[in-house]
Order: structure tokens, then sequence, then C-alpha cells
């Protein structure tokens, strides 16, 4: 072992992971959808995940005005959904409209993407200001579940 940059090491130990897509609203009630990496669930009983929001971000503001949010999460044929909403604001764009999601409303009042395996619609009960990020921890209200769908596979198990 040797001292190494935070930087060196993060990229040398970084987990697999499935990353999650995030809907949020703003007050005029325009959705929004982006990507996090950050998050996890942090309680059973009642159960609730945290994620972890820039705070320059658009869906921080999102969060911030309108407290709920939904975690989507993608199927395999979603991947290219994914990329794109990982690399535009929704402050700039309507994602939503440019990739024509097929959704519905959520008991919560947010879209739920139909195509995704699962989704879980959120109400933040909670949030943390850590460093240049938030992190907001929202109570399940409602899940849903595709059992039509496959699930986002990043990393193939049994070298496959």
């Amino acid at each position: 072992m040797k001292v190494e940059e935070i930087s060196a090491v993060i990229k040398e130990s970084k987990p697999p992971f499935t990353p999650l897509l995030i809907v949020s609203q703003d007050e005029n009630g325009k959705a929004n959808v982006m990507v996090v990496e950050w998050y996890m669930r942090c309680s059973a009983q009642p159960p609730m995940y945290a994620i972890s929001v820039g705070l320059e971000r658009h869906t921080h503001k999102c969060l911030e005005q309108v407290r709920l949010f939904n975690m989507i999460v993608p199927t395999s044929n979603m991947t290219d959904i994914v990329k794109y909403c990982g690399s535009q604001s929704g402050k700039d764009v309507d994602k939503f409209t440019e990739l024509k999601l097929d959704t519905f409303k959520g008991k919560l009042g947010l879209p739920i993407i139909k195509n995704a395996n699962a989704t879980l619609e959120c109400k933040i009960v909670s949030q943390i200001l850590s460093g240049d990020h938030t992190i907001f921890i929202g109570e399940v209200k409602h899940s849903w579940l595709n059992d039509e769908s496959s699930p986002l596979v990043l990393y193939p198990k049994n070298n496959e």
C-alpha cells in the first residue's frame, strides 16, 4: 500500500453499480429526469432511500421546491435513455419530450416511465448538506414492479 490522491483511489476501487433515474418536478409542474449513482437504502421500516444530488444541479432545485422524487430502475433496453439523461440538464432540455418517454402519473403525481423495471415513489422526509451535495432522504410511499421487463445489467455475472 502507498499513500495516493483520493481521485486515484476512487477510480481504482469504484464498485459495480446500477445507475438509477430520478424523476422530480419543479414548482410549475414541469417534470425532470436525471441519472444518479450515489444512492442507498437507509431504513427498512419505514422503507427509505437516500440520494445525493449536487447543489448546482437542476434536480436539486426541483427537490427543494417539490419534496418528492421517483427512483426509476432502468432495464437493459434503456441504456441510451440513461446515457442521454446523464449528459443533459433539465434546465435546458425537456428530456421527457426529447426522448418521447412513455409515462403515466404515479400516485404522488410524478411521472413513472412505463417500460422501466421498477419505480419507488418517495416523499422527502429529511435532507443533509454534504459538502457540494445534498443527501435527500425519501420515504417510499408506493412501489411498482414491471414483470415484463429485464433488469439493467452493466457488469456480467460469472464472466459471461
